[in-house]
């Protein structure tokens, strides 16, 4: 007989699942021009708030360890997230490791009775970064934003779209960048990838 844990084990599976042969040629390792690597099961946190509060500021420093990015279109990171500035009142934070989702309750209960909302989407989302010497080449290829490292740099992100799909995006050193994606159009967007990737195969 099954016990209440074996009951509600949760089990995870990657949107690329069924992508994953269809997507060889672009594992890390395959091609040096271009290469694709998700990043399965992190914990992305929805949060918005005042970001002139003293209490909001500091619920989100200690639980985080990185201080809210105020600049629009910017990261700040410390040693367990990832915090991308979304709006004037609205971030993403984003777990740098896999993890089960913990963080929504703790920001919940720390700001509770203030004006914020804690909502978590890491079901509904995955991350991956591209990377490559031809990476910038195929982004320009289906997103409007301008990717030259003079205007679109380390330190920063953007929400825009790639073809059809909508991303949250934000480079990386080396020729790389990390895209957060909803789950529903993953499968349209290694497809519309694989598709843009050709000529450099």
């Amino acid at each position: 007989m099954l016990n209440e844990t074996q009951l509600f084990q949760v089990q995870q599976e990657s949107p690329f699942t069924e992508l994953t042969q269809l997507l060889a040629p672009l594992a890390v390792g395959a091609r040096q021009a271009v290469s694709m690597e998700e990043r399965p099961f992190l914990e992305l946190i929805n949060i918005k708030g005042q970001a002139d509060s003293a209490v909001f500021l500091s619920a989100v420093k200690s639980l985080t360890g990185a201080t809210l990015p105020l600049q629009p279109n910017t990261v700040a990171e410390s040693e367990q997230f990832t915090i991308y500035w979304l709006a004037p009142n609205e971030w993403l934070i984003q777990s740098r490791q896999p993890r089960l989702p913990a963080l929504c309750a703790d920001l919940s209960s720390a700001l509770a009775g203030q004006f914020a909302s804690v909502v978590d989407v890491s079901s509904g989302n995955t991350s991956l970064v591209l990377r490559g010497a031809k990476a910038r080449e195929v982004l320009q290829k289906g997103c409007p934003l301008d990717f030259h490292p003079g205007v679109f740099t380390v330190g920063q992100c953007a929400q825009s779209h790639y073809f059809k799909t909508g991303v949250l995006l934000r480079p990386l050193a080396e020729n790389a960048y990390e895209l957060v994606i909803r789950r529903s159009f993953a499968d349209y967007f290694g497809r519309i990838l694989l598709d843009a990737c050709q000529e450099y195969f």
